[in-house]
């Protein structure tokens, strides 16, 4: 290699967006989207997703494909777990497991066929948005959750991506009435 080639590597390292790390960040970044957020760059290993105002956002992502060959097609789960969250600002890490975020976005890649699968196509995601207070209220010590369950039981805002930000803020407001 003579000289830098960074779409190159992007594609080398990224182009398979639905490869869990790569769907994941993609999720991130498609939320971000929806709430207008272009000025700041991803954290890696941050607490929490994204910041939105005041409101502290954590995005989850899972699809009924995956980047393998599959015998049948995956059991949808998100990670839900408290955990000790790391403060990017400070570098300090909390004492004690906690759900750091005030509102969740679990990103749902639809689609049951591989060929006609479009990450970047927003149409075809489903987005459900709750707020911390409920898993903690109902779930606090949970780690996983299935989307059945999570439908069932939380009846989170099931929304499509032009709703994102509607359903944020509502989900935040629960927060601050609870």
């Amino acid at each position: 290699m003579t000289h830098r080639n960074e779409q190159g590597f992007w594609e080398w390292a990224y182009g398979d967006l639905l490869s869990n790390t790569n769907r994941g960040v993609l999720a991130e970044y498609i939320v971000a989207t929806a709430l207008g957020i272009h000025d700041t760059k991803r954290v890696e290993w941050n607490q929490y997703d994204l910041e939105f105002g005041d409101v502290k956002v954590e995005v989850k992502s899972a699809a009924y494909v995956q980047a393998w060959e599959q015998s049948r097609l995956s059991t949808i789960k998100f990670g839900i777990r408290p955990a000790r969250g790391w403060d990017s600002r400070t570098n300090i890490s909390a004492t004690t497991a906690r759900r750091s975020a005030d509102v969740y976005v679990f990103c749902l890649l639809e689609g049951e066929e591989r060929d006609r699968i479009d990450p970047l196509d927003v149409e075809q995601w489903t987005f459900y948005v709750l707020s911390r207070h409920e898993l903690d209220r109902q779930v606090p010590e949970q780690k996983t959750i299935g989307l059945a369950p999570l439908i069932a039981k939380f009846g989170p805002r099931k929304c499509v991506y032009g709703e994102l930000k509607a359903a944020i803020h509502e989900a935040a407001a629960e927060n601050r009435g609870a």
